[in-house]
């Protein structure tokens, strides 16, 4: 009768939510902890009793396919212990008896379009504007209507600490994601908003709003909202550049309209990662003069010279204050991007070439963000 008292008492605890560190109390069992950061090592663990194989896959891995073999004990907890790799944010999962597993013990989690999965985030120099500041901005879902792609949409958009408590205005940074994100990317997997909290509060940036669109016209918002997707052509004529000639004709006016900020061009700064540098490019090329800071990110330019000089040439026209692009060694589009590179050199404008390690991957774009968001609107 005792014993199934108990077991009734245990099976209400987690009806009614309790969480595991508390379960585990109740039940006199230690809590499993993964991960657990020491000095040297960092070790992973995850209960599979009846499991015959566990591997652990981590970014931090040289190799794509490679995986890491785990230990289990006597009660049926597997582990590894790794050495501590360097300040970074990095993703992982468990490979258990061959199906594919987040840490279920890791509440840090981002998500990366339709895939959800565990962080690691070691802290270091690298890392230290990855972490929350003091003072925090906001960050807010905003939905607007936009009559260029017919429909009501979402972004994201962050504002730094003190603005709504302050009566000064502000520049702004639009800043768009790649191919297979959307609205929430920069934010979860590019921690813009600790990114720019920490630059702003040290002082190395200014104060600043960015505005973060959703770059799939197909789209009114992210997937995870169960808004069914409408059917787009992009190779249809009148479909052409439809979300770039959006940001200028519906996105820019929205946010001058509803909020505190400096409405002229060295107020505005547009970047863009991947599919997004290309909107960056896009959108200079259609509106030059629109902003006076262009920063694209991991792209390039391909194309006849002449087509790609009459493009640059409109861009210089139209004026601007800072042309600073990034792209990795590694990158597949390091050729483009050495490219784009040669084609501003032809057409004497100045800019800046920033050439990082690694490759089309979340480590750069954040660390592009940390270093040119320093530069913007001095």
């Amino acid at each position: 009768m005792k014993k199934k008292y108990l077991l009734l008492l245990a099976f209400l605890f987690v009806l009614t939510g309790i969480n595991s560190q508390e379960l585990a109390n109740f039940m006199r069992r230690a809590p499993i902890i993964s991960p657990e950061i020491g000095e040297e090592t960092v070790t992973f663990r995850i209960s599979a009793p009846e499991a015959k194989l566990v591997r652990i896959y981590g970014s931090w891995m040289s190799d794509y396919f490679s995986s890491m073999n785990m230990m289990k004990d006597t009660a049926g907890v597997w582990s590894i212990s790794i050495r501590k790799p360097a300040p970074e944010l990095y993703t992982y999962h468990f490979i258990v008896d061959g199906l594919v597993v987040n840490d279920s013990r890791n509440i840090f989690m981002q998500r990366d379009g339709t895939r959800y999965l565990s962080v690691l985030l070691i802290p270091g120099e690298q890392t230290e504007n990855y972490f929350e500041a003091n003072k925090h901005g906001n960050l807010s879902k905003v939905w607007y209507d936009s009559p260029t792609i017919g429909t009501k949409r979402r972004m994201f958009i962050y504002t730094p600490y003190g603005y709504e408590t302050s009566s000064e205005k502000y520049p702004v940074l639009y800043l768009l994601h790649g191919g297979g994100g959307d609205e929430d990317a920069w934010s979860t997997m590019g921690r813009a908003r600790q990114i720019l909290d920490n630059l702003i509060e040290k002082g190395l940036a200014k104060p600043m709003i960015c505005v973060m669109p959703n770059g799939n016209p197909g789209q009114q918002a992210a997937r995870t909202q169960l808004i069914e997707e409408k059917p787009f052509d992009r190779r249809a004529p009148e479909n052409a550049d439809l979300y770039v000639k959006s940001i200028v004709n519906d996105i820019i006016p929205y946010v001058e309209s509803h909020y505190r900020v400096i409405a002229k061009p060295e107020a505005r700064a547009v970047s863009g990662l991947s599919m997004g540098g290309g909107h960056t490019l896009g959108v200079t090329r259609l509106f030059p003069g629109t902003f006076d800071y262009i920063c694209p990110l991991s792209i390039g330019v391909r194309g006849e010279a002449a087509d790609i000089d009459k493009q640059l040439q409109a861009v210089k026209e139209g004026g601007y204050k800072l042309y600073w692009f990034a792209c990795g060694k590694t990158d597949f589009l390091w050729e483009m991007a050495k490219d784009l590179d040669t084609a501003l050199t032809r057409n004497e404008m100045e800019h800046t070439f920033y050439v990082s390690e690694g490759g089309h991957t979340w480590a750069n774009w954040r660390q592009y963000l940390n270093t040119f968001a320093q530069l913007l609107f001095k």
